[in-house]
């Protein structure tokens, strides 16, 4: 898991949340509200192939953009129980809950590396099972 996960206000406009992205070198934005509560997961996927090129105003809110609702998990939860969430929902991002606190995200890139299992990874790739996040 990485702990510095970078979030943005559903109400940040796309082209800030892109900047936001080039600037942290990430993927990936977790949506969180004024509570603290996640509304949402948008990716650079999300922005290049939606937000970006469909002439939108990059001053639009990018909650438009953005997955919801958004699978998480447990920091207590094994790699395996995570990886079957990801396989299962068709994702490869999953943000990770401590209660109802953001305290990190994980990746299948992260746990096929950390597992030593790179054909979990690549072969999900490759069968086109991935929806972002």
């Amino acid at each position: 898991m990485t702990e510095s996960v970078v979030s943005a206000a559903p109400t940040a406009t796309v082209r800030q949340v892109a900047e936001l992205m080039r600037e942290r070198n990430v993927g990936s934005v977790v949506l969180v509200d004024e509570a603290g509560t996640i509304t949402g997961f948008v990716t650079d996927r999300d922005l290049a192939l939606g937000a970006l090129t469909d002439g939108r105003d990059p001053g639009d809110p990018v909650e438009a953009h953005a997955s919801s609702p958004v699978v998480t998990a447990e920091p207590r939860m094994s790699v395996e129980e995570a990886a079957e969430l990801m396989v299962r929902h068709g994702i490869r991002r999953l943000p990770v809950l401590d209660g109802e606190r953001l305290t990190g995200i994980v990746t299948l890139d992260d746990l096929a590396v950390r597992t030593g299992d790179l054909e979990l990874a690549q072969t999900r790739a490759e069968r086109g099972h991935w929806r972002q996040p």
